[in-house]
């Protein structure tokens, strides 16, 4: 049966600028917080990117929507050998990829050379496409993917072998996050023929339950089902649209006037209005992530102990929690939250102590008055209800002690490229877990085997002693041995301060009462396969 998105004149005008044709067709309408980078999310670390790349690809595993659960992806099954090192994947056979999509007709289907293609272009510098839309693949540095891998070979066209040099427990959870994406070959190979290989990263094709139609930057994205998607959980609906809002009171009220089905992060102060809505439903669940500040030690005067010691005291940050998060999180003393196995209760917080913190700034033997910039983030995110508000307050707090602090922004995107380049003396940010293992958390604060920070290292801190126990408790498998390591690590970092954790937030996800099938993710992630509008 087809549904109309809603009623009212007005919605419907709002609905044909959009290009949704709700009278025809069952359109789900999803307001956003922000435009993507592109959509490749190999060259990306963002939710926001993420969210509007899923729906259109598959990876070789996944989780299951809703859960931490690895389940079959691309690949039907796959044999972990006894030590550990070799990885052997049994592709599906008779998956589809997206057709008509930038005047791309695949001749073939879903096989290894995809596969092949996806991993060594982050990998192999020679590649063709390795240097395309930047080159930069922090993700798969992240997760040591260029230093862990051995090799990846085709065995056949349905078989792929994966070699790693060392055994690594989070492997197949991390090929189920995003930069374990499979893009087709044969479109990028049509692309380069026709020298325009940069298009391959905004003109997505996949193998997912939705193909992508069309992107207005800062406006709209839209994609429509695949009827020949492979997975159990298929599309419902029939239109899928991405309504770029970046103002959260603005979404909310595109939500109240059924202009859009769902919304992310709503503000504190707005959710007792949603639960009094009898047309909205608002769930929750405890946000596996963490909001936190980052001090970039590489330049003065965060490349003083003391000093970071000195900030971390000087923050009021229960008057943070209690003003940004509105009860809605929880005081931050670990990188990690107490959801995940690993985190250690017997480290302290740091106290709000002004006096302290005057204290050690006087001990630091840093030249008086200090000047800082403190960034922060353009866009709400899940574990940061409002980022601007939440550097107003530092700066007070910072004021207190004599610290001079200047409040910096940028346009989303910029703003990550900047902060990643290291031109911050400090900034927020904050993280969502992608697959339940700690070490999806501590690579925040990690280097790589030559001691260089990893991409997402906003300090740009390295102790050695912090990454050797990270590279041990990844190449071990039993869990209490490596929970003492994480433990450890935890205590290191508590003493050293490379960032100020901030809150882990509760996570609230609104949406329409008509929305069937809706699950919050523990991953901050927005899928739209399996849901349905009644």
């Amino acid at each position: 049966m087809k549904r109309t998105l809603t009623t009212g004149a007005a919605t419907l005008l709002a609905m044909l600028a959009l290009g949704v044709t709700a009278v025809e067709a069952k359109t789900l309408v999803y307001c956003s917080e922000g435009s993507p980078e592109n959509f490749t999310p190999a060259l990306n670390t963002t939710g926001t990117t993420f969210d509007a790349a899923r729906p259109v690809y598959n990876q070789l595993v996944e989780f299951a929507r809703g859960t931490t659960t690895v389940v079959a992806g691309l690949a039907e099954k796959w044999e972990v050998s006894a030590d550990g090192k070799t990885i052997t994947f049994n592709l599906r056979k008779g998956v589809k990829w997206h057709s008509g999509v930038n005047n791309f007709k695949p001749t073939r289907d879903f096989n290894a050379d995809d596969v092949l293609f996806s991993f060594n272009r982050q990998w192999k510098e020679d590649h063709p496409y390795h240097k395309i839309s930047g080159g930069k693949y922090d993700y798969f540095a992240d997760m040591e993917m260029p230093t862990l891998l051995e090799s990846i070979e085709k065995k056949d066209d349905y078989t792929v072998v994966m070699k790693l040099k060392e055994a690594n427990a989070p492997i197949m959870a991390n090929l189920a996050m995003d930069f374990g994406t499979i893009q087709s070959a044969e479109y990028a190979d049509m692309l380069l023929k026709a020298g325009k290989p940069e298009q391959f990263d905004q003109f997505p094709v996949g193998t997912g339950p939705f193909q992508f139609v069309a992107y207005q930057k800062d406006a709209v994205i839209r994609y429509k089902a695949n009827p020949a998607y492979f997975g159990a959980e298929k599309a419902k609906i029939d239109d899928l649209v991405f309504a770029i809002t970046p103002d959260p009171t603005a979404r909310l009220a595109k939500l109240k006037k059924g202009e859009c089905h769902v919304m992310i992060a709503p503000r504190p102060a707005d959710l007792a209005e949603i639960k009094a809505d009898p047309a909205l439903n608002l769930m929750s669940a405890p946000g596996l992530n963490i909001a936190y500040w980052a001090f970039n030690l590489t330049k003065p005067p965060m490349d003083n102990k003391k000093v970071r010691q000195a900030f971390a005291a000087a923050i009021d940050k229960a008057a943070i929690l209690k003003e940004v998060y509105q009860g809605a999180g929880q005081s931050a003393k670990n990188l990690i939250p107490p959801t995940i196995w690993s985190w250690n209760d017997k480290v302290e917080d740091y106290k709000y102590d002004p006096e302290a913190a005057k204290k050690l700034i006087a001990e630091s033997g840093v030249a008086t008055p200090i000047k800082i910039d403190l960034w922060w983030m353009p866009v709400q995110r899940p574990y940061n209800p409002n980022a601007k508000r939440i550097a107003e307050m530092m700066q007070a707090d910072l004021a207190k002690i004599g610290v001079t602090a200047e409040l910096k922004s940028y346009e989303w995107g910029e703003y990550r490229k900047r902060m990643q380049a290291g031109e911050h003396i400090t900034g927020q940010l904050g993280w969502t877990g992608d697959n339940g293992d700690p070490d999806n958390f501590f690579f925040l604060i990690g280097c790589n085997a030559e001691g260089k920070p990893a991409g997402q290292n906003l300090s740009k801190w390295c102790n050695k002693d912090f990454n050797d126990k990270l590279a041990k408790a990844r190449s071990l498998s039993d869990i209490k041995e490596r929970t003492k390591l994480y433990e450890e690590m935890q205590v290191i970092a508590r003493e050293e301060v490379p960032q100020f954790t901030i809150a882990h937030s509760v996570v609230f996800e609104p949406t329409r009462k008509e929305v069937e099938g809706w699950k919050i993710s523990p991953f901050g992630r927005h899928e739209f396969h399996g849901i349905d509008l009644k």
